[in-house]
């Protein structure tokens, strides 16, 4: 009978277990650009969405009190506690709304973001509106 006395050895060199952290590190940091692009675009759709449920604030109101293209309205008439919006809308990514203070015409929207030209917190369309 023959004994093998040839041990092998377990595990990884140092050459080894530093690549694996090398590649997990460059994993996990394309997986965080990755999360604040993500976030960027949820952002921007919450803007636009805050935009739309304003717009529709805004046509309830002028359907319900009879109200025409131009009429004064304010912030306060459709936005606070009971009223067509429970809260003020606010961008997510920290700009402010300027409220157009009348009633517009179909097709324009009622609330704008400053952050509309650089992040591109604006409506595709308004078209219906």
């Amino acid at each position: 009978m023959k004994l093998n006395n040839i041990k092998k050895q377990a595990g990884l060199t140092l050459i080894e277990v530093t690549l694996v952290i090398a590649v997990l590190l460059g994993l996990i940091s394309v997986l965080f650009i990755g999360v604040s692009a993500y976030k960027e675009g949820s952002n921007r759709s919450k803007c636009i969405l805050n935009i739309s449920n304003v717009q529709k604030a805004v046509r309830s109101y002028q359907n319900l009190y009879e109200k025409n293209v131009g009429d004064t309205l304010v912030q306060a008439t459709i936005a606070g506690s009971g009223k067509l919006l429970e809260t003020v809308p606010t961008c997510p990514s920290g700009g402010t709304y300027t409220w157009l203070g009348t009633i517009p015409a179909v097709g324009t929207a009622y609330l704008t973001c400053d952050q509309s030209s650089t992040k591109n917190h604006v409506p595709t369309t308004t078209a219906g509106w």
